[in-house]
C-alpha cells in the first residue's frame, strides 16, 4: 500500500496545521482538530490568529509569521482558546513551506503543554523569593525582609560589610543596623511605608556595624508584589560607600547630567535598569507611553509592562541575559499600559557598563508603533484583497504573474513620472525667488512659463493616469457590436486631426460582428488612429484599418506609413509613461498605448505591433468572439 503525506498527517499523534501565505487555515489533522476542539470544516479558511487569545493577535501572528519566514522556523508559546472558549497553554512551531514558484505557506506543529507550563509556574512562584534576591557577592549586603521588616534571608555580602552571620540576624528586625537616632525618629518603619507606597525607598546615609561603627551606606529598599500586586516581603541592597564616597558622588553627577538630557524627550521611552531589571530612572515619554509617573514604577522589576504569557515564559529575564551576552536586544512585541492596554512597541535594550567594564545596568528605549502597525496593517489588508481580486480573476498562474508584474513596473514607473514635473516645477519657483533676490526681474518670465509648462505636464499626466485606472475601474459592458460603427466613432472623434493632417483612410473589415464595451472599444480604436496620425516622421499619413476571423476570434490590423519602431522597443511601447521620442519630437504623455492593452485585456484579448524603423507600423489586435453578458 502506497503511504502519501496525508495518511501520515492523519496518524501524527502531534497536531499539525497548515496555512496558506496570508496566514489562513488550509487543512489540520485529528491530532490538531482533538487539540482544539473544532472540526475540520470549523477551522478551513479562518486566520490562524483565531484560536489566539485578546485583541490584536492578528499582529503578534504576523510577526510570528515573519519571523519564521525569515529564520525558516520558529517556536513559540502562547495561550490558545478551544472550541468551548477554555485557554489552554500550546507550543507553536513554524516551517515555511516553499513550492518550485516560492513561498507558499507555513506548517505549523501544535502541542498542548498545559501540564508542563503548570508545573514551571509552581516551579517559578517556589523560587521567586530567590530568584528576586541576588546571588551572594562580597561588595553588596543583599537580603529580604518579610512584610513587617524581620530578616528572613542574608548573604556573604551582609556578613562582611556589617559583620553579622546568617545565624544571628535570621529573624531580627532590620532596624538593627540603625542609628539611635534614626530608632527615635522611627526611620525604619517610615522607610518601610514609603517603599510599600512608591515601590521604593533610597538614599544614602550612616549605618551601624555588628561592633557598633559606622560606615555610610548607599541603601536601596523594594518593595515586592507577587502577580496579584500583594505585598510580599522587601529586598534592601547595602553598599559601604566609605571609601568609594568620592567615585560615587561623580558617578552621581554623571547619572544626574543623563537624566536631565533623557528627561524631556516626549516620543521615547527611555529608562535605565539595574543589573537585576529593576528601574532606575523614567522619562517623560515613558510617562506618556505606559501612563505610569516615575514614582510608581522606580525600584519595580521592568517586567510589570510584559503581557502575562511573557512572563511565565521567562521572556524579561531572557532579553537581559541577550543583552548582557551580545550587548542589545531588540524586537517588535505587545507591552502593556498602565490601565492594562496594549500597545505595540519597539523595543532596544543596551547592556551599560562602568570604566572597569563591569556591567552596571542596561538602557531601554520603548517607542509606541500601535499607529504604524494599524496603517500598515491596513494597507496589507488592501493589498491582500486586491491580491484576491487578482486570484479570482486570474485563471492560470502565468496570468497572476502578470498582473504582479504589470503592477510593480506600474508602481515604479509612476513614481518617477509624476516626480519629473515636480521637479522641474521646483527649480524653476527657486529660479523665480534667485531673480527676485538678485532683482533681475526680466528673467522671471522666462522661468514662470517653464513653471506653468511643468504644471500643464503633471496634469497630462494626471489626466491619462486617471483614463487609464478608469479602464480598470469601470464596469465593462458587453453587447453585441458593428466594427465599422465602432470605427465611426472613433473617426469623428478624431475629424479635425484627420482633416489638418490630410490622411488617406481605408478599410477592409471582413468581419463586422464583435462583442464587447462600446466606449472602450471606440477608446482602443481611436488610440490606435491618433497615433498612426502622429507618427508620420512629415509624410502624408496614408492608415488602412481591416478585419477578418481568425481560430475564433476578430482579429483587427491599424497599418500605417509612419516612422515605425526598433525591434527591441515593440513591447515597451505598451507600458505606462513609455515614450521612445522626445516631447519636442512627438508632444504626448506615452499612456495611449497603455490604455490600449488595459482595454483588450479586459476584453480578453491581446494586442501587438508589428514594425521596422521606416516602415510604418501596424498594431493587431485579437479580441474572442464570444456571447455578451453584464460584467
Amino acid at each position: 500500500m502506497l503511504i502519501t503525506n496525508d495518511v501520515i498527517l492523519e496518524h501524527l499523534s502531534e497536531g499539525v496545521v497548515v496555512l496558506d501565505a496570508s496566514g489562513k487555515i488550509v487543512s489540520c489533522n485529528p491530532a490538531a482538530r482533538q487539540i482544539t476542539g473544532y472540526e475540520q470544516g470549523d477551522l478551513e479558511g479562518k486566520p490562524f490568529h483565531a484560536l489566539g487569545n485578546g485583541e490584536g493577535d492578528l499582529f503578534q501572528y504576523q510577526y510570528e509569521r515573519d519571523q519564521a519566514l525569515l529564520h525558516k522556523k520558529l517556536v513559540v508559546e502562547s495561550w490558545k482558546v478551544n472550541k468551548n472558549g477554555n485557554r489552554f497553554w500550546c507550543e507553536s512551531s513554524y516551517a515555511p513551506i516553499f513550492n518550485e514558484d516560492g513561498h507558499e505557506g507555513f506548517c505549523v506543529m501544535l502541542r498542548d503543554i498545559s501540564e508542563r507550563k503548570q508545573m514551571q509556574i509552581e516551579l517559578m512562584k517556589s523560587e521567586e523569593r530567590y530568584r528576586l534576591m541576588a546571588e551572594a557577592v562580597k561588595d553588596y549586603s543583599i537580603f529580604m525582609l518579610n512584610p513587617e521588616g524581620y530578616i528572613v534571608t542574608w548573604n556573604d555580602g551582609g556578613r562582611l560589610i556589617q559583620g553579622y552571620t546568617e545565624s544571628e540576624v535570621l529573624g531580627k528586625h532590620f532596624s538593627i543596623f540603625y542609628t539611635a537616632t534614626d530608632l527615635i525618629d522611627q526611620k525604619p518603619e517610615r522607610e518601610l511605608e514609603i517603599a510599600r507606597d512608591m515601590g521604593a525607598y533610597r538614599e544614602e546615609g550612616w549605618r551601624v556595624k555588628k561592633g557598633g561603627s559606622l560606615f555610610w551606606a548607599s541603601v536601596v529598599l523594594t518593595a515586592l508584589f507577587n502577580d496579584q500586586n500583594k505585598l510580599i516581603g522587601f529586598s534592601k541592597v547595602t553598599m559601604d560607600l566609605t571609601e568609594r564616597l568620592r567615585s560615587e558622588e561623580i558617578l552621581r553627577q554623571s547619572e544626574a547630567r543623563y537624566r536631565s538630557l533623557v528627561e524631556q524627550v516626549g516620543d521615547y521611552g527611555i529608562f535605565m535598569l539595574d543589573t537585576k531589571g529593576r528601574i532606575g530612572s523614567w522619562n517623560e515619554g515613558a510617562k506618556r507611553i505606559k501612563g505610569y509617573t516615575a514614582e510608581e514604577v522606580i525600584g519595580k522589576y521592568f517586567s510589570i509592562f510584559y503581557p502575562e504569557e511573557d512572563i511565565l515564559s521567562g521572556k524579561p529575564a531572557r532579553e537581559l541575559r541577550i543583552a548582557r551576552a551580545t550587548g542589545k536586544y531588540e524586537e517588535e512585541g505587545w507591552r502593556l499600559r498602565k490601565d492594562g492596554s496594549r500597545f505595540w512597541a519597539n523595543i532596544v535594550i543596551t547592556a551599560v557598563y562602568d570604566a572597569e567594564r563591569v556591567l552596571s545596568g542596561f538602557s531601554k528605549v520603548t517607542r509606541d508603533l500601535t499607529e504604524r502597525k494599524l496603517a500598515e496593517q491596513s494597507l496589507q489588508d488592501r493589498s491582500n484583497e486586491y491580491r484576491q481580486l487578482v486570484r479570482e480573476l486570474t485563471t492560470t498562474n502565468d496570468a497572476l504573474s502578470a498582473v504582479n508584474q504589470e503592477l510593480e513596473e506600474f508602481t515604479a514607473i509612476v513614481s518617477h513620472d509624476l516626480k519629473e514635473p515636480v521637479r522641474s516645477v521646483k527649480s524653476y519657483l527657486y529660479l523665480i525667488e534667485q531673480h527676485i533676490e538678485q532683482q533681475k526681474y526680466d528673467q522671471i518670465g522666462a522661468s514662470v512659463a517653464k513653471s506653468i509648462n511643468g504644471t500643464q505636464r503633471m496634469q497630462d499626466l494626471i489626466d491619462n493616469l486617471l483614463k487609464y485606472s478608469q479602464v480598470s475601474k469601470t464596469g465593462l459592458k458587453r453587447e453585441k457590436l458593428n466594427l465599422e460603427d465602432v470605427l465611426t466613432e472613433a473617426e469623428l472623434n478624431l475629424d479635425d486631426a484627420i482633416k489638418k493632417s490630410g490622411a488617406q483612410l481605408s478599410k477592409d473589415i471582413a468581419a463586422k460582428g464583435l462583442v464587447g464595451d462600446r466606449v472602450q472599444l471606440a477608446q482602443l480604436f481611436q488610440n490606435l488612429l491618433a497615433n498612426a496620425l502622429k507618427f508620420t516622421g512629415g509624410k502624408m499619413p496614408e492608415v488602412s484599418v481591416r478585419s477578418w476571423t481568425e481560430s475564433g476570434n476578430v482579429r483587427i490590423a491599424v497599418t500605417d506609413n509612419g516612422i515605425g519602431i526598433a525591434e527591441q522597443h515593440l513591447e515597451k511601447v505598451f507600458g505606462v509613461f513609455k515614450k521612445l521620442h522626445f516631447p519636442n519630437q512627438y508632444p504626448g504623455t506615452g499612456m495611449g498605448l497603455a490604455i490600449c492593452k488595459k482595454v483588450v485585456e479586459r476584453h480578453n484579448g491581446k494586442i501587438w505591433a508589428e514594425s521596422s524603423p521606416g516602415q510604418g507600423t501596424s498594431f493587431h489586435v485579437m479580441i474572442p468572439t464570444n456571447e455578451p453578458t453584464t460584467i
